[in-house]
Formats: C-alpha cells, structure tokens, sequence
C-alpha cells in the first residue's frame, strides 16, 4: 500500500518555462499551515541525442535557466511567507521521474503546477509531469491548474466518493485539510448505474446513500469539528465532480480505487478533473 504522506517536507515542481505563482502560493500557504518546510525541485531533462556534439551546451544552459528559476521561485515564497524555511534543488532527470522519487523520500505532498497539455502530450510527452506524477507518487499530489477560490468564506473542499480504499484514504485527507482550514468537506458520490424501473432506480439511490454515509461516517467521528455535507449525484464522475468543484478550495480524489473511478492507470475520473476541474485537484494514494 502506498502511504498517504508523512514526511516533514512539501515538495514543489518547478517549470522554467512556465513559473505558476499561483503553484507557488498553494505551497506556501500549506507550509505555513502545516508548519512544514519547502523544497524547490527544477528537474533538467537531458537533452534527445546525448552522442550530438551540441548536447553539452545545451544542458548546460539548460542548467544556468534552472538555477535562475529556482532562484526567483525562491524570492517568490520569500515575499510570500517570510518566515518559511526553503530548500533549492536542481536536478538532472525527467521531472516526473524526479518528483516521483522525492515522494518517496521526505514528501508530505507534492505540488505542480499545470499547462493544460492535450491529452495525448499529457500520456506521452517527455514534458508531461501532472499526470505520471499523480498516477505514480506515494504521497498526495497538488495539481493547481487554477487558485483556489477564497473569495467565497463559505468555500469547501469537495471529496469525490465510491467505497473503494483509495477513496477512504482521499476523505482522510480532505478532513484533515479542512480542519486546518475551517472549511467544511462536500462528500460527493455520482451514480452511473442504469435504472431500469422507477424502483429500481429509487433502490439504487438508497444503496449509494447507505454507502456514502457510512463512509464518512468513520472520518466524522474523528473530526466531529469539521462539518461534511453529502450528495448523490448521477451522471459521469468528471462531469459531476468538475461541476460539484466549482467555487471550491480543491477537489480531493483517491487513485487506484476498486470503484467506480477506475479505468486508465491514473483513474479515468482524476485524469478527467486534471483537465477540467476549475480548482486545485489533489489525488491520493490508496491501497492497489
């Protein structure tokens, strides 16, 4: 079972092509709260042909523009939380690879920024980090394609749900980072299953309301401070789920669940939301 994220650091991936204030916020904002320190990894990809005469120049510069990006990424948390402790690290290797391997290490979470690549650069493409990072790390992974919106005080942090483990795992954590926040948690589950009668459909509903509580139930009895509102909803996961996370803090999912937001490696539901949640996406690790 991969753990859930226990480690005195948070980690955060550094692109120097596309340096994501709002990446770097989250970060921060979480070490404050959390009271753990930063660690800003640039990994340098090496270059395609390392036989061609012209790759060492190359990497080279590759290397000065990593260090210039971590340093004002550097200066960037500065001015944001002057009191937090960071760590700079410029490493050479596939930044996936790279950040995978740090959340093994000292990682309580991972966060990255996103550029929205289609979905087939996303898969193959050697730049490609959010989505092998989410599928592969053994601690939660931040993906902050767009601020969280604090502007509504009465934001929530919304939880997809299907009684899988890794779902478990992903109501874990949701309950613990609304308790930092005093946010409430929105526990959705989204129903797929066809209804062929007017009973059967009622029946259904009942079954998904029956498992939907007492899968919050054992997290509510831990954090009786946090409050957790519940929903049924049907439709497609990502449809549900993007709608369900608008205007929210983050919109929290497990990986490898047994339910139904199972398909691709990564879950065809967190692999959707990377897409088109309008909220930070954090995808948890739960048992395989």
């Amino acid at each position: 079972m991969a753990r859930s994220g226990t480690g005195r650091e948070i980690v955060v991936g550094i692109d120097p092509l596309d340096p994501s204030v709002p990446t770097l916020a989250w970060a921060a904002d979480e070490g404050d709260r959390r009271n753990l320190s930063l660690r800003l990894v640039l990994a340098v990809p090496p270059p395609h042909d390392t036989r061609h005469m012209g790759s060492a120049p190359r990497l080279t510069s590759l290397r000065a523009r990593g260090r210039e990006a971590l340093e004002s990424a550097g200066e960037t948390v500065f001015r944001l939380s002057p009191g937090l402790r960071v760590v700079t690290e410029l490493v050479d290797g596939r930044p996936a690879a790279v950040l995978c391997r740090r959340s093994a290490v000292h990682a309580r979470m991972v966060v990255v920024g996103s550029r929205r690549l289609s979905t087939p650069a996303e898969i193959l493409g050697t730049r490609s980090v959010a989505a092998p990072l989410s599928a592969h790390a053994d601690c939660p992974v931040v993906v902050v394609r767009a601020p969280e919106s604090t502007a509504d005080l009465s934001a929530r942090l919304v939880v997809g749900v299907d009684g899988s483990e890794s779902s478990r795992q992903a109501l874990r954590f949701a309950f613990e980072e609304a308790g930092l926040r005093r946010a409430p948690v929105h526990a959705v589950q989204v129903w797929q299953r066809p209804a062929l009668t007017p009973a059967g459909e009622e029946s259904g509903r009942e079954e998904c309301a029956r498992l939907l509580a007492a899968t919050v139930a054992e997290w509510s009895a831990d954090r009786p401070d946090v409050r957790c509102t519940r929903e049924i909803r049907r439709g497609h996961p990502v449809e549900e789920l993007a709608r369900a996370s608008a205007g929210a803090l983050g919109v929290v999912v497990g990986r490898r669940g047994r339910g139904g937001y199972t398909g691709m490696r990564l879950g065809s539901v967190t692999h959707g939301l990377l897409h088109r949640a309008e909220c930070p996406v954090v995808t948890v690790p739960g048992g395989s």
